[in-house]
């Protein structure tokens, strides 16, 4: 028996042992940097004519590795083997598919630092903040494992007479898996492993700025014994194989994390029946947020600043959960306002290979645009106070930036930035701090900072988020600790790394026998 979990602990870097022994990782990577990489199909590697480069975004002009791209035709044989393999998997029991994930947490466990390298490399994260995506990696393992261990077990059910009853969790066939870029190796690996170790096949399409990372994860599947084709690594364009695959009439099951418009689009392809398909698909989604921080008028207001800040600039705002709404109390805005401002402008922002930075850049040309256009909307939309600039060259870097004064319907309110932006607007009192809180068609996480019981009762009752945080930082959920998912346009509220997860990757059925 398996023991009880606990969360991966996070690396103090702090001590000497610890930096020299990220730094060896880091070398280890830099001397792989620029390799090839092919698509993984029933465990054959197939090299395409057609490659896309993979870009270090703290130095463009570093080229992290160069990966083939599929085309329908290999999507088509991606499908055919995973439904292939389907046959196979769902026959081994659920406690053996869990033994293949103990195992690659282990493995993962040991290679932690180079696995976090990588995400320094590829997703332009901070050694602290890869660290944890790593650490977030391995405890979706460890936890879905144990999660299938229970599902194996008999379930008890209302007994009667001359009866023997049996529920199963059984698993549903292929899945699609596409996985968001900000958390490359986490969230990749939950998706992935929480489908297949529920006896699921699938076919993983990986984010197009982070495709070399999941292909070492693929590498860590193999080394953990996983048959060939459980797992099928396909890079490729949404345009050109993204749709082909949610169309298609074998994919069972499809679990996104991404964008509010691409999620759009999925669910109403997925929603379609084609001839030949014999089952209503299902959609696993998270598609982001627009989250706020509330402050009321009789809180920790020290407390408070740092949990905007922290939670606004973490990964530069390249967060689903970043705080990008401080809606405060007009008792306490200026005051709080003017420590975040006085924070903000205390942050450094660099190539972050080095541990001398708190954030990097953001992840490709087309963020880099977009957030800059963003700031110059809110210079229009309210007072700019920080930031708004870019910041040093040689990578996408943005400074990160504090408006004030901004209408809670504002754009730069409203819409998601996915940077680091955080608009700060003015509450009369606790009932309009709610009201604004709960104005965006998302509802993904949130906090509330007060030290007024009923308020937080209330706030308990009406903020309307998946993940709702009282004295802290909006961001940061933990595997098994903080089941994490949103409402309305954040999602199907999935809740990854809670008790309910595997279920969305399995169908009950029962079976019952007259004695």
């Amino acid at each position: 028996m398996q023991v009880e979990f606990k969360n991966e602990p996070f690396t103090n870097f702090s001590l000497p042992e610890n930096k020299q022994a990220f730094e060896q990782a880091m070398a280890k990577v830099v001397s792989e940097l620029g390799r090839e990489y092919e698509i993984i199909i029933g465990g054959k590697r197939i090299a395409t004519d057609r490659k896309v480069k993979s870009i270090n975004p703290s130095r463009v002009d570093q080229v992290v590795g160069i990966v083939s791209q599929a085309d329908q035709q290999l999507a088509e044989e991606a499908m055919q083997v995973a439904a292939r393999t389907f046959e196979t998997w769902k026959k081994v029991p659920g406690e053996a598919r869990a033994r293949y994930l103990y195992k690659a947490a282990a493995i993962l466990r040991r290679r932690k630092h180079e696995f976090s390298a990588w995400l320094v490399k590829e997703a332009g994260k901070s050694w602290a903040e890869a660290d944890a995506d790593t650490a977030e990696a391995i405890d979706f393992m460890e936890y879905y494992a144990r999660q299938m261990d229970a599902l194996s077990q008999r379930h008890p059910l209302t007994r009667i007479p001359d009866e023997d009853n049996e529920l199963y969790y059984v698993p549903l066939g292929v899945g699609v898996v596409i996985p968001p870029w900000n958390f490359p190796l986490a969230i990749m690996v939950g998706m992935t492993t929480a489908a297949l170790v529920a006896g699921n096949t699938v076919v993983l399409k990986p984010a197009s700025t982070t495709p070399v990372i999941a292909y070492k994860f693929m590498e860590i599947l193999e080394d953990a014994g996983v048959p060939a084709g459980v797992v099928n690594y396909l890079p490729g364009s949404g345009s050109e194989i993204g749709d082909f695959l949610v169309e298609h009439t074998q994919t069972r099951f499809i679990s996104f994390t991404g964008s509010r418009d691409v999620g759009l689009r999925i669910n109403e392809l997925a929603a379609k029946h084609r001839p030949g398909q014999k089952w209503m698909k299902r959609l696993i989604a998270e598609m982001g947020g627009k989250d706020s921080i509330v402050v009321d008028n009789d809180c920790d207001l020290e407390l408070a600043a740092q949990a905007i800040v922290t939670s606004a600039f973490g990964f530069s705002g390249q967060k689903c959960s970043a705080c990008s709404r401080a809606i405060v109390h007009k008792d306490v805005y200026d005051t709080v306002l003017n420590r975040v401002v006085e924070l903000t402008k205390g942050l450094t922002v660099g190539d972050v290979e080095k541990n001398d930075y708190y954030t990097g850049p953001v992840v490709d040309d087309k963020a880099y645009n977009k957030i800059l256009e963003y700031i110059e909307i809110g210079k229009k939309e309210g007072k700019l106070v920080a930031g708004g600039e870019k910041g040093p060259d040689g990578g996408y870097f943005i400074m990160p930036t504090v408006f004030a004064d901004v209408d809670p319907n504002a754009r730069i309110m409203q819409e998601e930035i996915f940077g680091p932006v955080v608009a700060f607007t003015k509450a009369e009192d606790f009932d309009h701090a709610l009201e604004i809180a709960n104005n965006t068609e998302y509802g993904l996480t949130g906090s509330v900072i007060s030290r007024n019981r009923a308020h937080l009762e209330r706030a308990r009752e009406e903020f309307h988020v998946g993940n709702l945080y009282f004295n802290r930082k909006c961001t940061g959920a933990l595997v098994g600790v903080h089941p994490f998912g949103g409402f309305n346009m954040s999602g199907t509220d999935s809740k990854a790394g809670g008790p309910d997860y595997l279920l969305l990757f399995t169908q009950a059925k029962l079976v019952s026998e007259k004695l």
